[in-house]
């Protein structure tokens, strides 16, 4: 039999065990042209809580009843595809299932080889990519310049203070716990460290750790930090709008502040992102970052869990800040 993990329900909120079902099927059988994968690896990420929401965004909703998906590694069990051959690890968007048909579509091989499986998830994966690509595309990050990150620690804003280090930036990282703190200064190098958590006025926080203003924030959490983070903006300063954590869970639209005026007097570029807009860069990019990795330019962390029933509690895990770096279940 076949494990898999349907959405039983819409969360309300912070999303609960209740709100996912287990359940088993028949084992798959490929047809001709198909796969037949075995789930290795599970990337689980923040941006599923929105996946969760009867809405349409830029990606389709998941649906009740149905099972969920995410960022995959996977081995090829039996091939009747000549693309592919038995033993194969490829990477894709898959779902939630111990074993799967596949007909090819959009899976990519990797090289357990060259790097480590897992970090294909990571660094090398659409993680490293949405850093990668973030600054490139919208940050324009130049050397010399202040950059600010928020949810530093965790697995896109590392990788982003890091990049940061390599272009000849001033990094200044926000996290929520003095052990995150001092992880992002000593690990990855960022210049300055804010807890957002110890910290009573933001505005002021970041006045201090960028005596110079800020001249390109990425931002992972949105909210409340973001509104301090705006109002130190430089002249022609760039926000990069990655992800909004600290909202994903609300149950009702937050009301902040009016940003027009501070966007118009300091001409500053907003600008919301996936890393799905710009597919054609991501082979240029996962070169570019696995060359830094061989020079020892870029390091990664993860939290690893194990077992395929854990994949939900993994993904809740994310809001409570547990993770190091990149979350990913073994299989």
């Amino acid at each position: 039999m076949n494990k898999v993990i349907l959405l039983k329900k819409r969360p309300e909120g912070k999303p609960s065990l209740n709100d996912f079902e287990f359940t088993e099927e028949e084992k798959p059988q490929p047809k001709d042209g198909e796969l037949l994968l075995k789930t290795k690896y599970v990337s689980v990420d923040p941006y599923l809580r929105g996946r969760m929401r009867d809405e349409k965004s830029y990606i389709s909703p998941f649906e009740v009843g149905k099972p969920l998906e995410s960022g995959i590694i996977a081995e090829v069990i039996e091939s009747n595809n000549k693309n592919f051959q038995k033993g194969d690890f490829v990477n894709g968007m898959l779902q939630w299932k111990q074993f799967q048909t596949s007909n090819g579509n959009g899976l990519n091989k990797v090289d357990g080889g060259k790097a480590p499986l897992k970090a294909y998830l990571g660094i090398l994966g659409l993680t490293g990519i949405t850093a990668y690509l973030g600054l490139k595309k919208i940050g324009k990050l130049e050397k010399g310049e202040t950059l600010l990150v928020s949810g530093a620690a965790g697995a896109v804003g590392s990788v982003v203070g890091q990049i940061g280090k390599i272009k000849g930036c001033r990094v200044v990282g926000i996290a929520g716990s003095e052990e995150k703190i001092d992880r992002i200064q000593e690990k990855f190098g960022f210049d300055a460290a804010i807890n957002y958590k110890t910290t009573d006025n933001m505005k002021k926080a970041i006045a201090e750790a960028c005596p110079d203003g800020v001249d390109v924030y990425f931002d992972n959490v949105g909210g409340e930090i973001l509104d301090a983070a705006l109002m130190n903006m430089n002249k022609y300063g760039r926000v990069i709008n990655c992800g909004a954590i600290s909202t994903y869970n609300d149950t009702e639209r937050p009301t902040g502040p009016r940003v027009e005026t501070t966007l118009i007097k300091n001409s500053i570029l907003m600008q919301g992102f996936t890393v799905r807009d710009f597919v054609k860069d991501f082979g240029p990019a996962q070169k570019r970052l696995a060359q830094w990795m061989e020079e020892d330019k870029l390091t990664y962390m993860e939290t690893v869990v194990e077992g395929f029933e854990n994949i939900p509690q993994a993904f809740i895990d994310l809001f409570d800040g547990k993770n190091k770096g990149k979350m990913i279940v073994v299989v």
